[in-house]
């Protein structure tokens, strides 16, 4: 998708830790919604070529704890869900609601690098114990470790802004 110039257009402040936060939370519970759906789909096409009875001994041997096809499915739709938000409109649903948005510098949406990018520091950024959005207290520009690989920040938008 081709970068654009995101609206409204402005010098808007960079967004605080705890909607950071909390935007990432809802995120999140929607990210689970359709990874649970995934899920369904996924066993319920293995039960429909295997058979019920196989595919309940399989369970109960813990057969889909580490499935390969399945993490493939789930770190498809992780990439997917957060890159086609984050290049389209710079906003998930859970940054629309907080009223933050992902941009470059200039304004401009993010490429697709740049997004596979974030979401792999931002991995990182939590399995520190949170320290990379931590990070952000401490920086001149409050930008926690995934805005700074990444190239981009997140900024607050003034109430009202909303744009379909």
């Amino acid at each position: 998708m081709a970068v654009k110039q995101l609206q409204p257009v402005g010098d808007f402040p960079p967004t605080g830790l705890f909607r950071r936060l909390f935007a990432a939370g809802y995120d999140l519970l929607l990210l689970l919604a359709a990874l649970m759906v995934a899920t369904l789909i996924y066993l319920s096409v293995h039960i429909w070529i295997s058979g019920e009875a196989v595919a309940h001994a399989e369970a109960e041997q813990g057969a889909y704890v580490g499935d390969p096809i399945l993490t493939l499915i789930v770190i498809a739709i992780t990439i997917g869900f957060y890159s086609w938000f984050w290049t389209k409109k710079g906003q998930s649903l859970g940054m629309q609601a907080w009223r933050i948005r992902l941009q470059q510098s200039d304004g401009s949406s993010i490429t697709g690098r740049q997004a596979l990018i974030r979401l792999a520091v931002a991995q990182l950024s939590w399995l520190c114990a949170g320290l990379g959005f931590l990070w952000q207290l401490w920086d001149r520009e409050s930008r926690s470790w995934h805005d700074i690989a990444s190239g981009t920040r997140l900024i607050t938008l003034p109430k009202g802004t909303f744009k379909d």
